[in-house]
Order: structure tokens, then sequence, then C-alpha cells
């Protein structure tokens, strides 16, 4: 019955890296397209930043240099490393899906008919919210923080030039860190459901948990700069309270 069981996961893995494989390779070959959307954020005329001419009364026209921030690269392979990387990532991206069918189908089998409902709504809410919060930090925290640091300058005289390596990593780390961060209503409905938390008990810690909030923001955050911790720290602290009406229609 083990062997069985190992069996059946090794041809569950085995199934997931070959699709994360093929798409993978395909994001590496279609390389214009895939660093279009990961270098979109660093333009002026990014969808977020003529949102916000729009809104605050502006006048810009689409493509008009009202920043630039260079990006240069600093080592004789990183560029192909980072390219390897990028194709990696949205391999695994593109295949996520397919990847928690196979867990799901491994799993179920041992799931009572009530458990299994739960898991689907653990694991499409929580695919859902993890997707919501990268696409929040890619249209709203990153390139915002991304405009604030680039054009920040202690004096004329110092040109800002970011290194790829850096563009990259502070976007993923920002995507992966508010992607776990939207995670929270979905934690607290599970924990909800097997009667670990309660909303009385999210409502008496509430000012402990805007504490937390503020500390997480300022580590999510790469800049002391007040509107960015407080553009980190909002998204979340409305997760927390829909996380107490969550728990407490569960309840």
């Amino acid at each position: 019955m083990f062997w069985g069981h190992l069996d059946v996961l090794r041809a569950a893995i085995v199934k997931s890296l070959l699709v994360a494989g093929v798409f993978g390779v395909a994001a590496f070959c279609f390389k214009e397209e895939l660093f279009a959307v990961i270098l979109a954020p660093k333009d002026a005329n990014f969808i977020t930043y003529r949102l916000l001419y729009s809104f605050s009364g502006l006048v810009m026209e689409v493509g008009a240099s009202d920043f630039l921030v260079k990006l240069i690269n600093t080592g004789l392979v990183k560029q192909f490393i980072i390219h390897m990387k990028a194709a990696l990532c949205a391999g695994i991206l593109c295949a996520s899906p397919y990847i928690l069918y196979q867990l799901f189908r491994f799993v179920s089998p041992a799931l009572y008919v009530n458990e299994r409902k739960y898991m689907v709504w653990v694991v499409g809410g929580g695919y859902a919210m993890f997707a919501l919060g990268v696409s929040v930090s890619y249209f709203l925290i990153f390139p915002l923080t991304f405009r604030f640091l680039g054009t920040y300058q202690v004096s004329g005289e110092v040109e800002n030039m970011i290194a790829l390596q850096s563009y990259i990593s502070t976007l993923m780390t920002m995507s992966l860190a508010m992607g776990l961060v939207f995670e929270i209503p979905i934690l607290s409905w599970l924990f909800a459901k097997l009667g670990l938390l309660s909303d009385g008990f999210m409502r008496k810690y509430r000012k402990h948990a805007v504490v937390v909030i503020l500390v997480v923001a300022a580590i999510i955050t790469p800049t002391s700069d007040v509107f960015m911790l407080s553009l980190v720290a909002l998204p979340m602290w409305l997760l927390h309270e829909i996380s107490i009406l969550m728990v407490h229609r569960t309840g």
C-alpha cells in the first residue's frame, strides 16, 4: 500500500515537472514578451502611472518622459542567468493550476466528502488570493516603490543606474511577500473551521494586530517612507478586517 502511494506521488511530481518544464521552455523562447511584462513597471507610461496622473488631474501623453531610470548589467553571464530564472518562475506560475490539481488528486482519496469540499475551498481560494496579492504588488506597490527609490537622489550629480538583478530581486520578493500576505483570510477561515480561532479573539487583539501589521509592512517595504509604509499596511489591515467577518460567519 505504501509503495503504491509512493508511485502515485512520484507520477504526480513527474507530470508536474514536465508541464512546468514545457511552460518554462516556452517562456524562455518568448524572451521579448516575457521581459516586456517584467520590465513594464519601470516605464513612465505604465498603466499605474497613467491612472495616477489621470486621477490627480495632470496631463501626460502616453510615452512622455516623465522619469527615466536606466537598468544596467554588471556581470558577464548575469543576463543569461536572469533570463533562465525568469523563465523558470514563469513556467512554474503557468503550471501552478495543474500542479495543484495533481496534488489534490493525490490527497483526495484519503479525505472524507466534507473534507474534500473544504480542501477545494482552501486550495482554490488560496490560489486566487495569492494571485490577487501578486497583482496588487505588480500593479500598485512595486511600481510606486520603484519610482520613488529609482528617482531618489542625494544630489543632482549622482545618476541612478539600477542593476537588473536588483530590479528583478525586488520585484519577485515583494510579489511573493504580498502573495503570502493575501493568504490571511483563507488561513483565518481554515483555523476557524478547525476551532482554533474565533472572531472574539481577533476583535480583542485588534490593536495588537495593527502593530504587527505595521511591523510586517515595514519589513516588506524597502523604504522608510510613510506613504509606502501606508500603501503596504492598508491592504493588510483590510484583509485582517475581512478575516474577522469571515471567521464570524464561519462561527
